[in-house]
């Protein structure tokens, strides 16, 4: 087995060149972990992207394997929990980042990284969701475990078409919500509307040029991907005892608000953390992502179905901001 063939996408930086190219390696050049697993889909994240570009500060040596996601089937374990034939998802942990990823067709993972693949899920649907999704599924459930339900009023969803604000979308839809999509795509007011959305709103009625310390209360609570003014923002317009889970920075770091929304409306700002998420609660929202969380329609947030070779302009279309949904990559 350690001398078997396979492909995948090869990140190399060197004082002179950077390339991504897919190559043909060899099983023992894999890293250390205890579960072997012959890939069968992963999907392109924004990080992911990052980890494709020579100045994305993500990976942290070369050569490497990108793709923070991946599912498949256990070709080998040395960890009891773990069997051949085992279906399984990887997510998160050190994966795509200082760890090869998910763009191979085979990846050996540490076994304390793996999820058993939950009964409802087939292993596309779970890279339809992967982090992007994982992450909206943790946003909704913080939500919902700080008082949050459809009763209380509307929610927001900022950066609506990207894969956090997609999934986050339709799983709220799923759960009776009446979601608020905000989005800067005045062309996919159509794909909101049929994942789930039944308000759209665009970037600047959510953030225009001035934001107020505190504004009109709009929304209950918010799913906010984006981050800084954008962030600012949704926390100044959102309802007295409210909630807002944010879980990225694609509007930057800073964040220009004040503690009003906090010691005057008693607002919950949630942060969002689903690469060291513990394994618990991770295995427990796999199955509610599998079951309640599961939207009815969940293979319309695909964007694309893509190739190992069709991946690099996939990779540098998500850090452009082209990308709508998720793009699922077939190994």
């Amino acid at each position: 087995m350690l001398n078997q063939p396979f492909k995948a996408l090869v990140v190399k930086k060197s004082e002179s060149e950077f390339t991504v190219k897919v190559q043909e390696l060899k099983i023992d050049a894999l890293p250390q972990g205890e579960v072997l697993i012959k890939v069968n889909f992963s999907s392109v994240n924004y990080k992911d992207g990052l980890a494709a570009s020579p100045n994305g500060k993500i990976v942290r040596s070369y050569p490497f394997i990108p793709g923070i996601d991946l599912a498949g089937t256990v070709v080998s374990s040395n960890d009891s929990r773990f069997n051949e034939g085992d279906e399984v998802i990887a997510t998160s942990y050190e994966i795509g980042v200082s760890h090869y990823g998910g763009f191979s067709e085979y990846a050996r993972i540490p076994a304390d990284w793996v999820v058993p693949l939950p009964d409802g899920l087939t292993l596309k649907e779970a890279m339809v969701y992967g982090t992007a999704g994982f992450t909206a599924a943790l946003s909704v459930q913080r939500l919902e475990e700080n008082g949050l339900t459809p009763e209380k009023g509307k929610v927001l969803v900022t950066g609506a078409t990207g894969g956090v604000g997609s999934m986050a979308v339709a799983i709220l839809s799923k759960r009776g919500y009446h979601v608020v999509a905000s989005t800067g795509k005045g062309s996919e007011h159509g794909y909101l509307t049929e994942i789930g959305a039944q308000e759209i709103l665009s970037r600047e009625e959510v953030a225009g040029e001035k934001i107020k310390a505190l504004d009109k209360q709009l929304w209950a609570a918010a799913v906010d991907p984006v981050g800084g003014r954008t962030l600012a923002s949704v926390l100044s317009k959102t309802a007295y005892n409210g909630s807002v889970a944010v879980s990225g920075l694609t509007g930057g770091g800073d964040v220009p608000t004040t503690v009003f929304p906090f010691i005057l409306r008693g607002i919950n700002l949630l942060g969002i953390d689903s690469v060291y998420c513990p394994m618990e609660t991770r295995i427990a929202l796999w199955q509610r992502m599998a079951t309640d969380f599961k939207p009815d329609h969940l293979m319309n947030v695909i964007n694309a179905e893509v190739s190992l070779d069709e991946l690099p302009e996939y990779l540098s279309s998500i850090l452009k901001g082209n990308i709508r949904g998720r793009t699922i990559v077939k190994l």
